[in-house]
């Protein structure tokens, strides 16, 4: 005599392929656990990864860093190459298709002098077509400051004509190459200036927090003596006061310490803040009381704790130390020729006349703009994703 099933055995039958109650309930409890074991960057990444503003943040300061590595390989000129035949010219737009083909190509510039001023008249002279090449011998450099070579990604072949996509300054110096290579110092600035300020701001914030007491408050009181100068007359200062006898490349490095100067103060401050309350944490007081050394608790302990908000402050502090060069360097007070920043490039848009007649040398102004908010994106992008257990 056969003996009927249970409906719970039923319900685990292979055939009918029906998970159980007690089955589900231990899928999500298994499923939960699984959450809450993974560790904090993985969970900072999937949080990442959905913000598709701070990805195209991301992948424009990418491109952006890569542009400045090989800025000479993709710049068709150097920064001493002038066209004093064409001083001041207009912008020339590229057209794909010729004689029923691929095949880039630029026209050629006329110019003639208009009589009343005796300015220069740039016109385009449909007639002649100049064909744009790749990866063309022009202008030697060193790519990446160590390789000895002369090959540019794009540029003409005949030396009497130019492309100059962006047009050209007062000395006939290509924009486009210009920004291009402009980018490497402007870019740059704010990796070494932020490096500077992380460094100074998260040791001086953590021990200040961590140690309290008279060493806090004397840090405290010097970061708030730091902090109540207004910030462009302080770089301004401290700029104008760099020897005017410096060679460029010893004046960058004192711009670099001069931004950093006061950008640590600000991660400083908060990072005391988080580190006042770590230091009550349970594994901090257990790191003291196993006889771990005062080095060791910040370094091992109280860092990688406050590491995920260091990496949020340094996306949020590129974009201002890059401002800040920017500024000074249009001021005259920052990089010197002749180097090459998009501060410097923009000291040619500051007469108004100039720039009513010559638009394009505003051209750097938008690279800054797309930089500046590619940072905020990444920023706010890293900034939600460091606290992965809220709602978004």
């Amino acid at each position: 005599m056969s003996v009927p099933e249970s409906p719970r055995l039923l319900l685990r039958s292979p055939e009918l392929n029906v998970p159980a109650e007690a089955d589900l309930a231990d899928e999500v409890a298994t499923g939960d656990e699984k959450r809450y074991m993974v560790s904090q960057w993985r969970l900072i990444g999937r949080r990442f990864v959905r913000n598709r503003a701070a990805l195209v943040g991301g992948v424009i300061i990418l491109i952006f860093y890569l542009t400045a590595a090989f800025a000479n390989f993709l710049a068709p000129y150097s920064l001493e190459n002038r066209f004093f035949q064409y001083l001041y010219a207009p912008p020339q737009g590229i057209h794909l298709i010729h004689d029923g083909r691929i095949q880039p190509y630029v026209y050629a510039i006329k110019v003639t002098i208009n009589p009343k001023d005796l300015r220069k008249v740039y016109t385009v002279d449909t007639s002649r077509v100049i064909p744009l090449h790749f990866f063309v011998h022009a202008e030697p450099y060193r790519l990446f400051g160590l390789i000895p070579t002369d090959i540019h990604l794009f540029g003409v072949e005949d030396r009497s004509a130019a492309v100059l996509l962006l047009g050209t300054d007062r000395q006939g110096r290509d924009m486009f190459s210009r920004i291009l290579i402009g980018s490497q110092i402007s870019l740059t600035v704010g990796l070494l200036g932020v490096f500077l300020s992380l460094f100074f701001g998260t040791v001086i914030g953590v021990a200040s927090g961590y140690f309290g007491g008279w060493f806090d408050d004397v840090i405290q009181r010097v970061i708030e003596l730091i902090r109540s100068f207004p910030t462009i007359p302080l770089w301004m200062g401290l700029s104008a006061a760099l020897p005017p006898h410096w060679p460029p490349l010893l004046t960058y490095f004192g711009i670099t310490i001069i931004l950093s100067f006061i950008g640590w103060t600000w991660l400083a401050r908060q990072l005391r803040g988080k580190v006042l309350a770590l230091r009550e944490e349970g594994y901090v007081q257990a790191a003291e009381l196993a006889g771990a050394s005062y080095s060791w608790v910040i370094f091992r302990h109280l860092i990688p704790a406050t590491l995920s908000h260091i990496i949020v402050v340094a996306t949020l502090a590129l974009p201002n130390m890059i401002l800040a060069e920017t500024a000074l360097s249009f001021l005259g007070l920052g990089i010197r020729p002749p180097l090459t920043s998009w501060g410097v490039l923009l000291q040619e848009a500051q007469n108004i006349e100039t720039l009513a007649n010559y638009p394009w040398l505003l051209s750097p102004l938008f690279f800054i703009a797309v930089a500046v908010l590619a940072f905020n994106f990444l920023g706010d992008g890293l900034r939600d994703a460091s606290d992965p257990y809220t709602v978004s």
